[in-house]
């Protein structure tokens, strides 16, 4: 399969709807500077921390999965939020499209790994921006509040270096494994997705639902559970 290229990266799709009112307003508000680098950064950190990552109300409804979604509900998980980033650059003229891989997150909580019984995370998403001829990797998940809270190092981006998960935490404990590419696409393939979700974590979401078994269970009060940062093992 061949990447998509910048030219074909510019235009909405559905569930990359960079002509939604709301992602069009969002990068009217946030796509500042004199670059296409300066806007992209300034989208990436808008969209990073003025929504908040949320692990559990995962629902693979396309209405839920669509960039615009996040916008109406204040917060995502990787792909949704991934797939704003990409359609706020789109909105500004900037191409941009979505890559994905499978990672083990060493992170989690109780609740988490008891119902997924693993900790590998499958289609993991973040966006790729070009940018002065090059595709830059962005990963927008992880907003300042839960870095923090977690002892994690903020991912920043700088519009020449790929932002992607560090492989350990401010305390040197494991963090992020990159297990395998998925490659880009210009819109999600979400149908893929639901199909892997469903045979990879059956506890999870099983069946016939979209909607994850941890939708109703509160992510940040079982954060709170955890270990602090630095007593974590390793």
């Amino acid at each position: 399969m061949t990447d998509p290229s910048p030219e074909t990266c510019l235009d909405p799709t559905p569930l990359v709807d960079s002509d939604h009112p709301a992602v069009q307003a969002l990068a009217r508000q946030h796509a500042t500077g004199g670059s296409d680098r300066e806007r992209a950064i300034a989208l990436y950190h808008a969209v990073r921390d003025d929504y908040r990552y949320d692990a559990y109300r995962i629902d693979l409804d396309a209405d839920s999965m669509r960039a615009s979604s996040v916008l109406s509900l204040g917060y995502g998980w990787c792909v949704p939020k991934a797939a704003l980033l990409a359609a706020a650059c789109r909105a500004a003229g900037i191409p941009a499209r979505l890559g994905y891989a499978d990672v083990r997150n060493h992170l989690s909580t109780e609740r988490m790994r008891q119902t997924m019984k693993t900790d590998v995370f499958i289609w993991h998403g973040y966006t790729d921006i070009w940018l002065d001829g090059a595709w830059r990797k962005a990963t927008p998940a992880f907003n300042i509040e839960l870095c923090e809270r977690f002892g994690l190092h903020p991912l920043e981006f700088d519009g020449v270096n790929d932002s992607i998960y560090h492989p350990f935490d401010r305390s040197g404990n494991r963090h992020m494994e990159y297990l395998a590419q998925r490659g880009a696409f210009a819109e999600m393939p979400l149908q893929r997705m639901v199909e892997d979700f469903r045979r990879v974590y059956p506890g999870w979401i099983g069946g016939g639902q979209t909607a994850s078994q941890l939708h109703s269970g509160d992510f940040l009060a079982d954060i709170a559970l955890e270990p602090a940062a630095g007593t974590r093992p390793s």
